[in-house]
């Protein structure tokens, strides 16, 4: 955006949603709104005063949680543009490695290799064990840059803040009759971004298996108990992709 005094001209994908604090005469703050998950990234800012002029780079990072996704065929499905689509479809966008290192940081183990924005493989693994790479120390597994068209693996996902919420609808539904009652809600099955986001931002909690809007089933825990997955970590449990007809779960909905 450009703007002085008198007028202002938005421009690029980000105009429409840039302005101006102008919390007082002299605020000349950029302040941006609805923020996407591709908007994380450096800014700069260039203030011009007659013949004076100030520049300043400010980085926006965008808060969110990496979850790691596989298609419903099984495992190591997805090529490079697959993954994309498959994140977007889920209320995501591949993450970069920056996200995922600190979901690393964060906990994150994760034994699968995944597609990441910059298009390399990687996978990370607190707990070093033989089937992933034993002999090398804790870190992030890469299988460096592949081919795109070809190569096939899972996607590892990022997701931020939702603006709607999430809620369980329990009973023993069908996937078709799982989403028939979110729709009496007024809601819809939520995505697994959508379960992953309230897991993160709101500690979300439910020892339920519940259908998910892409035929998966599952559960966030973050209280971890005996009887709610067995594993002593917080997190977004999964039982796959079951049989949409003869499996029974209750509902994770989104409105």
């Amino acid at each position: 955006m450009i703007s002085n005094a008198l007028a202002f001209k938005p421009y690029g994908h980000l105009g429409p949603r840039a302005s101006l604090r102008k919390a007082h005469t002299m605020d000349a703050s950029l302040q941006l709104s609805r923020l996407e998950l591709e908007d994380g990234g450096a800014y700069r800012c260039e203030l011009v005063n007659g013949i004076e002029d100030e520049s300043v780079v400010v980085t926006l990072t965008i808060e969110g949680v990496v979850f790691p996704y596989q298609s419903e065929s099984g495992r190591y499905r997805f090529t490079f543009y697959e993954a994309m689509e498959a994140c977007a479809e889920q209320d995501g966008s591949l993450a970069t490695y920056t996200q995922l290192y600190r979901a690393w940081t964060d906990g994150l183990d994760w034994c699968n290799a995944g597609w990441l924005h910059d298009g390399t493989v990687r996978y990370p693994i607190i707990d070093p064990r033989p089937a992933c790479g034993g002999e090398l120390l804790s870190g992030i597994r890469s299988y460096g840059p592949k081919d795109k068209h070809h190569d096939r693996f899972d996607a590892f996902c990022f997701t931020s803040l939702t603006s709607g919420s999430v809620f369980y609808v329990p009973g023993s539904f069908s996937f078709q009759q799982a989403a028939h009652a979110c729709q009496h809600q007024g809601a819809e099955l939520a995505l697994v971004g959508h379960l992953y986001s309230t897991w993160h931002f709101h500690s979300y909690d439910q020892c339920d298996g519940g259908w998910l809007s892409d035929g998966s089933v599952r559960f966030p825990i973050s209280t971890p108990r005996g009887r709610c997955g067995g594993s002593p970590e917080a997190g977004v449990r999964s039982f796959g992709f079951p049989d949409k007809t003869t499996h029974l779960y209750g509902a994770y909905c989104y409105r």
